[in-house]
């Protein structure tokens, strides 16, 4: 199958770049990382205004919704740019209240939709709800429970200081219980890897293209670092996970757009896919940057820190392959 993106799709993915380019993103990352949301928060409406979290809320509830394809395209410019915050979980929010229905769906979708209550969610007992204390409410799935969280405990330790990590508090509002919650959860959760896998996949061609650009300046024995043919070799390797996973993320947008049997399978193999790949691009940038890229200072590091998180969140490569190996 060759896809390739309409006028309009490339459009969007222009106009999300010079928005985020324009936002300075490193320093609100390092904002967002130390506890200030502010800045985040103000980005988080841009986002909003261009559509962004528009795009997996249906249109009965003032989105543009369901679009799979747009919402890839949005989702890798988030990761190029290192954009913070619960993003993936309020599409996938909006994805279970959709389907949920009823009262807590006309009350919550058109402020997901409007970015005018960011969100956060968290499906199972014992999971981590992402930037709880940056949100408007915590949806938590428990069973065929679905809450409104009482309230969130104490921040949890991250590799990566953006992606702030806590327990939901048990209890709270019930909004919705019964096997359409479940149905629900399962299809959000698809969403969360599929979005996921966009986020990888930009912040894997962000750090190839980073260190494509350092071993052009870089130099050893007069000569620049590039110009070895092992760096050749591991940068087109790099870039060989990076376009392999592409036309699987955009493969698994047509399965969704098209609710198919197999969509979750294609799902895990676009998460996969891109989640490995963006892991090998920060091991080769991170290696041949050398030890410049241990470095805070360096921007580098802030998606360097991404990389692996995006890998396991929301579908670990073992439990990927055993859903695309099972066809479902």
């Amino acid at each position: 199958m060759r896809f390739l993106l309409d006028d309009e799709q490339r459009e969007f993915a222009r106009s999300l770049d010079a928005m985020l380019t324009a936002a300075d993103t490193p320093e609100l990352v390092r904002a967002w990382g130390a506890g200030d949301h502010g800045p985040g928060r103000a980005l988080w409406a841009r986002l909003a205004g261009a559509g962004v979290f528009a795009l997996a809320v249906p249109e009965t509830y003032e989105g543009v919704g369901p679009l799979p394809v747009e919402l890839a395209v949005a989702f890798a410019e988030l990761g190029r740019h290192v954009v913070p915050g619960p993003v993936v979980e309020t599409v996938a929010a909006g994805v279970l209240l959709s389907r949920v229905g009823g009262p807590a769906a006309r009350e919550w979708l058109p402020r997901l939709a409007s970015g005018a209550a960011p969100v956060t969610l968290c499906l199972g007992d014992g999971v981590f709800a992402l930037d709880a204390d940056a949100v408007d409410a915590v949806f938590a799935v428990s069973g065929d429970e679905l809450r409104l969280a009482a309230g969130h405990g104490p921040l949890h330790v991250s590799s990566d200081p953006a992606r702030r990590l806590f327990r939901a508090e048990p209890g709270g509002q019930l909004l919705a219980s019964g096997p359409r919650v479940v149905e629900a959860a399962a299809a959000a959760a698809d969403w969360a890897a599929f979005a996921t896998a966009a986020q990888a996949l930009g912040t894997g061609e962000a750090l190839l293209r980073a260190t494509v650009e350092y071993v052009k300046q870089r130099t050893q024995f007069g000569v620049a670092i590039g110009s070895f043919q092992a760096v050749k070799h591991r940068l087109a390797d790099t870039l060989t996970g990076l376009e392999f996973a592409r036309p699987l993320l955009y493969g698994a947008a047509l399965a969704l757009a098209e609710e198919a049997p197999r969509a979750g399978a294609d799902v895990a193999a676009a998460k996969v896919t891109a989640g490995e790949a963006a892991h090998a691009a920060a091991r080769a940038a991170l290696q041949l940057h050398g030890a410049v890229g241990y470095t805070e200072e360096l921007d580098l590091s802030l998606w360097l820190r991404k990389a692996r998180p995006l890998r396991d969140a929301w579908g670990a490569p073992g439990a990927c392959r055993e859903r695309v190996v099972a066809g479902g």
